[in-house]
């Protein structure tokens, strides 16, 4: 590399990213427009830029565009974003006060997680019958299967979350209990994505290294854990909440990407970060958590241009119609069901048992960073990537909707129902 190039890099890099950084501007502008959640019209205009660019010009054009070298330096910066963003993600994975009793969370989730696992099964053994080698890839199948299962049952607890809170449902019964189901969830499902990579390796040796890899990024969370319990930490914690923040970020990010050298995902390591910082009963940490996750969030569609370039533009080109229906199918069923079952059973009405199911089938960023890890670690393949993510967005953009025709029909319930008639009043000196 000579010296003109050396120093042309970084303006490069630095257009690149105000240019990604206009352009998720403009999705969520675009979604709030809509009335979509914001974090669709982001994505969507993230993962499609790459495709739609290269499109429209050849491939010389685009590599001028984007060289490889500037794409190494996006391809880091979107994984910081990623890593910063999950800290404060896998911190909120914890109910709260004020959370509905567990046994009606534990009913919810036997149908929303359970059904939804089902129709992970379905979808692979779709993909055998049909014999479609590029979305089955070449990963071991227990980790495949695994993967596929994982991806079905997401549901995005920051997406909910936002939903609720727009929606006005947040202190509702139906919020409150969708909300628990879903953090529950959601921590089940990093679980099984920690032994999905694990199984990823396909023998023994290559399990005992991922093993290896979790118990040095936990070792590293727990020693985080013991640090921030401290007085000192406590007392910078509450001084210098901005320096904590950056100290926060600098330990994740050295987490995530020890975990990933030793052969795991970076995201693992960040999510162990996460769930090692202590709640707010030992001190004040939301607030610097706060500060890393947003910082996390602002870089993120980095992540999702470069997810666009890397992994769907050649999926666009293959991409297999009919399966990116069958799990667009899959996906809702198994959540719209399974929501609706599991709310029935905890004991819910027809119309809360709707609206449940509705709020479950979100998935949002959540799902995009499971679907991340998987082809990372080589187990989900690009055009199965592809079907995965319009599932993912595609039952995000329609929960609005779908919640507006169940508020609608039980409107209309309401009116149908025959007014009550008033009892007639007793006469003096009879007995009523």
């Amino acid at each position: 590399m000579d010296v003109s190039e050396f120093l042309a890099r970084p303006a490069h890099v630095a257009a690149a990213l105000v240019a990604v950084l206009l352009l998720a501007r403009a999705g969520r502008a675009a979604a709030r427009w809509l009335r979509q959640p914001e974090v669709v019209g982001e994505v969507t205009l993230g993962l499609l830029v790459g495709p739609v660019v290269l499109a429209l010009s050849d491939r010389a054009s685009f590599d001028a565009l984007l060289p490889a070298g500037v794409l190494d330096v996006l391809k880091f910066v979107g994984q910081t974003g990623l890593v910063l963003y999950l800290v404060g993600l896998a911190h909120k994975l914890r109910p709260g006060p004020g959370s509905p009793p567990l046994r009606t969370v534990s009913t919810l989730i036997v149908g929303s997680f359970a059904l939804p696992l089902v129709t992970g099964l379905l979808l692979v053994g779709l993909i055998g019958l049909t014999d479609d080698t590029a979305a089955r890839g070449g990963a071991p199948l227990p980790a495949f299967v695994l993967m596929v299962a994982v991806a079905m049952s997401i549901t995005a607890v920051p997406v909910l979350s936002r939903i609720l809170g727009d929606r006005g449902l947040s202190d509702s019964a139906e919020g409150q209990l969708a909300l628990a189901a879903a953090i529950v969830m959601d921590s089940l499902g990093w679980i099984m994505l920690m032994l999905a990579v694990g199984l990823g390796s396909g023998d023994l040796w290559g399990l005992r290294d991922s093993a290896f890899a979790l118990l040095a990024g936990g070792s590293c969370a727990l020693l985080l854990r013991l640090v921030l319990r401290t007085d000192p930490a406590r007392r910078l914690c509450l001084r210098l909440p901005r320096t904590t923040a950056v100290l926060l970020g600098g330990a994740a990010l050295g987490t995530a990407l020890l975990t990933e050298h030793l052969g795991m995902t970076a995201i693992i390591g960040a999510a162990l970060v996460g769930l090692a910082i202590p709640g707010e009963e030992l001190a004040p940490w939301a607030r610097p958590v706060a500060d890393v996750s947003h910082a996390g969030r602002t870089l993120t569609p980095v992540f999702f241009v470069v997810t666009g370039v890397t992994v769907l533009t050649d999926a666009f080109t293959a991409a297999v119609w009919p399966l990116i229906a069958a799990t667009l199918a899959l996906g809702c069923a198994g959540k719209l069901l399974g929501g609706y079952a599991g709310a029935r059973l905890a004991g819910r009405g027809t119309g809360s048992a709707r609206r449940i199911g509705v709020l479950m089938n979100t998935r949002g960023l959540t799902e995009l960073i499971v679907l991340e890890a998987g082809h990372r670690a080589g187990i989900l393949p690009a055009p199965l990537v592809l079907a995965l993510v319009v599932m993912a967005l595609g039952t995000t953009a329609m929960t609005g909707p779908l919640l507006g025709l169940v508020d609608r029909a039980e409107r209309r319930r309401e009116r149908s129902r025959p007014a009550e008639l008033p009892r007639p009043a007793a006469k003096e000196g009879s007995i009523p």
